[in-house]
């Protein structure tokens, strides 16, 4: 079985319990599904959501704005513990973390969240990557509708749950969908020529 790369965003501080519940759902799930979890390597939702990947015995991955461990726990407080197997120091900061992160993993989860999340959000709908929003969580998530209607740009791959189990069975069906329709063309591609 092929492993994806599923993002978890979320607020790194000032979170509902139902995001709480969500995050720890969402990354179980994504365990035990046999992917790979992503964060930006920070506390809070996105954390939680690695602590329970991990207690899944899924891989977790961390994509840190700093440019060493020294400065990921210094300059940026951010936890080095065991939620995850490898920490990736960008030197990017928060906003170029942010656009590394989501364009690295095959699609991202939106919990709760801040302008951090905003962020992250607007970075998956710009690059037209899978975008799955955690309804009932509060934050920057409960927004991402009206926000949505104020763009004016459609939805694109956006789409909203209220169940962490749909949600994650949701996203690797969208992955599914979307790597079968790219190997198509490929085929079709080098069949034409």
């Amino acid at each position: 079985m092929k492993q994806y790369k599923i993002a978890v965003s979320g607020s790194a501080e000032s979170y509902t319990k139902e995001a709480e519940l969500a995050a720890k759902a969402v990354g179980a799930e994504i365990a035990k599904k046999g992917h790979i979890i992503v964060t930006g390597a920070t506390k809070g939702i996105p954390h939680l959501a690695a602590i329970a990947a991990k207690a899944a015995k899924g891989v977790s991955i961390g994509i840190s704005p700093a440019a060493s461990e020294v400065e990921h726990k210094q300059k940026y407080l951010l936890p080095g513990d065991a939620a995850f197997d490898y920490v990736i120091y960008t030197k990017a900061g928060y906003t170029g973390r942010n656009l590394l992160m989501v364009r690295s993993c095959d699609a991202t989860i939106v919990i709760n969240g801040r302008m951090g999340t905003l962020n992250e959000f607007t970075c998956g709908f710009e690059e037209n990557e899978i975008v799955g929003v955690m309804d009932g969580t509060g934050g920057i998530s409960g927004l991402i509708r009206e926000i949505l209607k104020v763009a004016n740009k459609g939805q694109r791959k956006v789409f909203f749950e209220n169940d962490p189990v749909k949600m994650v069975d949701e996203v690797i069906r969208r992955i599914n969908k979307e790597k079968q329709s790219k190997k198509k063309f490929h085929v079709e591609y080098q069949n034409f020529g």
